[in-house]
């Protein structure tokens, strides 16, 4: 089997990723950034890439637990607010959410947790509001190619650091950037639930889909190209559908053209504005 090697500059990598940062947020006239703080490796190396690009007491760091969240979650977020010195605060979601679960009482996992998540971005944008900061998104590659976010709600965000990283791409970074070892080491999860995991819910390993999706994706393998490398057919099958699937969930709501300068079409503030 096709073995890909994922390995990164990480010095490159930081200096790009500080950098976009640092554009993005003061190219609409602001300095500050918010950041969703789950305890987790992703949201973890956007806070600290939003801290050295700004400066720490430029981020806000948010903990938004809900009552199932675990312990070790509030923990090494809280481990990494430390080491950073960033602001923070912590807002409880329980209260806001509950109301909307006891309307059905046969309510889903998956629907709890899509609420949850979109609960936390009313809560970030409200914040920065509050502090006046762009929102950081803290998706990885692999979780936007899979679909394996809540679209308005884990996925939104104003600007996203780490969204061209696959996942063991994050984890080098984040090693390279001295993010906590409990952090980087722990199973990724979304901590919806008790004992959900990403990969329990993937049904298979990042470490096994971010090979596939690089041939599939950056080295444009065909399905089949992929499968005579040497990986699952099934496997193959059931990432190639995953892509295809939720392609809606990577894009900006479609704008039925009418006019000769539609937006996102023939309009572009980039372009329009010399910025």
């Amino acid at each position: 089997m096709i073995n890909p090697v994922l390995s990164i500059n990480t010095d490159l990598a930081r200096e790009i990723l500080t950098g976009f940062i640092k554009s993005e947020v003061t190219r609409v006239g602001l300095s500050h950034a918010v950041v969703g703080l789950s305890g987790g490796l992703d949201s973890a190396l956007s806070c600290v890439l939003a801290a050295e690009a700004l400066g720490a007491e430029n981020v806000l760091a948010v903990r938004m637990p809900y009552k199932a969240s675990s312990k070790d979650s509030l923990d090494h977020a809280q481990l990494l607010i430390d080491q950073l010195g960033v602001q923070s605060k912590t807002i409880e979601i329980t209260d806001m959410v509950e109301p909307l679960f006891k309307l059905d009482p046969q309510i889903s996992k998956i629907r709890m947790g899509n609420i949850m998540a979109r609960e936390r971005m009313i809560v970030l944008y409200d914040q920065s509001e509050v502090f006046k900061g762009l929102v950081i998104g803290t998706s990885n590659k692999t979780e936007i190619l899979l679909g394996y976010s809540t679209i308005y709600g884990d996925s939104a965000s104003a600007i996203n650091p780490i969204g061209d990283l696959y996942k063991a791409q994050v984890r080098q970074l984040a090693r390279a950037m001295n993010i906590p070892a409990p952090i980087i080491d722990k199973a990724p999860s979304a901590d919806l639930w008790e004992g959900q995991t990403d990969e329990g819910e993937l049904g298979f390993t990042y470490e096994e889909v971010d090979k596939l999706l690089y041939l599939l994706v950056d080295q444009r393998y065909s399905p089949q190209e992929a499968i005579e490398a040497g990986f699952n057919e099934k496997f193959v099958n059931t990432v190639t559908a995953r892509i295809r699937r939720y392609q809606f969930k990577r894009m900006q709501p479609p704008i039925a053209k009418i006019s000769n300068r539609t937006i996102g079409y023939d309009f572009l503030y980039l372009r329009d504005w010399g910025t």
